[in-house]
């Protein structure tokens, strides 16, 4: 029999006898938090102090307007009707759009806070905030479609296969609160997102560090309920026969690690029945915070709803929220940008800034970082004369809380919005600029793939300090 320094906690519990798992879990549903309740398949890193402890990320999907919302340009305007000048050079736009003229922006625009950062009037909620937000003008990636531009913004790469943002900081940093996931998404249109599922999983990492699928309803995590006739204790027992399996099993299987999350994630589960329903439950809190979010009307209810439930969870210690709004690419103009746009940002703008605002009052914005922003931008040049093609040459982000000095606007695009030109920061460079604030080197931060170190960034991307405090 081998040495007891040479098993892992599942194992020793096997040998010593296989209903002690069962017993364990039972002690966990009364409040035990044991070294079963908290393990996590994790690199448990911390390169340095964190600014941040949680991650909402507003993920607008379709790509919105940069030059309707945060980047205004006088020259777009002047110079619309006419075509793209040839001192921009060749370009490559999805639809071909290269002679196309040149679309004006319709918005009107002023400076808001003290800072004086130019809003747009799409976006009034917001721009009521922007003291507290940092703009980012100079953003850049490699995607020209929803599929790839939206892969590169989850993964980092414009092809599937690779873990998801999420699932990296799962890796690196565990759980914060054993009875919840540590990773969850929510889209506002479930089953619509674009590339669905391989946008928040976990690539070549074990399957239970991917992201916790929620929902709209009675039941926001799909069943979570117990089923019934099924009670705690036979739950316990199908667990505890659960590990008896995987105990039989040769230890040098190549499906080990497969099994290992598989049985994690049914833990986590078992968890979830008592401490999800108190989470999820957005009747805990007052008609004012409904409305702060607009959660208690329309156009705004459903992604006001989302919002809040997101602020419930970082107060419990979820660590990365990824929140889709225009799931099936609604941001999308490539005709109608007024329209479009008009839907869009009426149904999102309130619920974002009632969670920059209900973050701050309760303490949590200090600690929590929010990013908002699409996979891409607009073109300058109009398409089907109303609408704008997609732009990943140059286009906007931006990042409040989680240490991040608000006020600020960083980078910008040339005099037409088209590219990125001073202050570039690539979607690598994002990635890792998300992962710095909770305490993370991405070039420190590795996962051995088929004897090779893979990395979030894919070793090229690097956090941009300045937006710091």
């Amino acid at each position: 029999m081998s040495p007891l320094h040479g098993l892992n906690r599942r194992e020793m519990l096997l040998q010593a006898g296989s209903g002690f798992g069962a017993l364990a879990l039972c002690g966990m549903l009364a409040g035990d938090r044991s070294a079963l309740a908290t393990e996590a398949i994790s690199a448990s890193v911390a390169h340095h102090a964190p600014t941040a402890d949680s991650v909402i990320f507003v993920f607008l999907e379709g790509g919105p307007s940069h030059l309707d919302t945060f980047d205004p340009k006088p020259k777009l305007n002047e110079l619309a009707g006419q075509p793209l000048p040839e001192s921009f050079g060749p370009i490559i736009t999805p639809m071909g759009e290269y002679s196309a003229p040149l679309l004006a922006s319709q918005r009107k625009w002023a400076r808001h806070g003290e800072c004086g950062t130019w809003v747009s009037d799409w976006l009034p909620e917001i721009a009521k905030c922007v003291d507290d937000i940092a703009v980012v003008r100079s953003c850049w990636g490699n995607g020209l479609n929803h599929s790839n531009g939206v892969c590169q913004m989850n993964t980092g790469a414009i092809v599937g296969g690779r873990p998801s943002l999420g699932a990296w900081v799962n890796y690196g940093l565990g759980s914060a609160n054993a009875d919840l996931p540590s990773f969850v998404v929510m889209e506002d249109e479930p089953g619509k997102v674009i590339n669905g599922p391989r946008n928040w999983s976990s690539g070549f990492m074990p399957s239970s560090l991917q992201g916790i699928a929620l929902r709209g309803g009675e039941q926001p995590i799909g069943n979570l309920n117990r089923a019934a006739g099924v009670s705690v204790e036979r739950q316990a027992d199908l667990l505890g026969l659960m590990q008896g399996l995987e105990g039989a099993r040769d230890a040098g299987t190549a499906d080990r690690d497969d099994l290992e999350a598989r049985i994690r994630s049914y833990e986590l589960a078992f968890r979830m029945q008592v401490s999800a329903p108190e989470a999820v439950d957005l009747e805990q809190e007052s008609a004012e915070t409904h409305a702060l979010y607009g959660a208690d009307r329309e156009p705004t209810a459903k992604f006001g709803k989302m919002c809040l439930l997101s602020r419930r969870l970082v107060e419990r210690g979820v660590r990365f929220i990824q929140l889709y709004h225009g799931a099936g690419s609604r941001w999308d103009a490539h005709t109608g940008i007024e329209k479009n746009h008009s839907t869009n940002c009426g149904s999102s703008d309130l619920p974002v800034a009632g969670l920059l605002k209900d973050l701050k009052r309760r303490g949590l914005l200090d600690r929590t970082l929010v990013v908002w922003g699409g996979e891409f931008g607009r073109t300058p040049m109009s398409e089907k004369g109303d609408g704008r093609d997609h732009n990943s040459y140059g286009f906007t982000m931006w990042m409040a809380g989680g240490g991040v000095r608000g006020g600020q606007v960083i980078g910008s695009t040339d005099e037409l919005g088209l590219h990125a030109i001073e202050q570039r920061l690539h979607v690598l460079d994002i990635h890792a600029t998300i992962l710095h604030a909770l305490g993370i080197n991405p070039m420190q931060l590795t996962y051995l793939h088929g004897s090779r170190p893979e990395r979030p960034t894919i070793n090229t991307g690097r956090p941009f300090l300045p937006l710091f405090a």
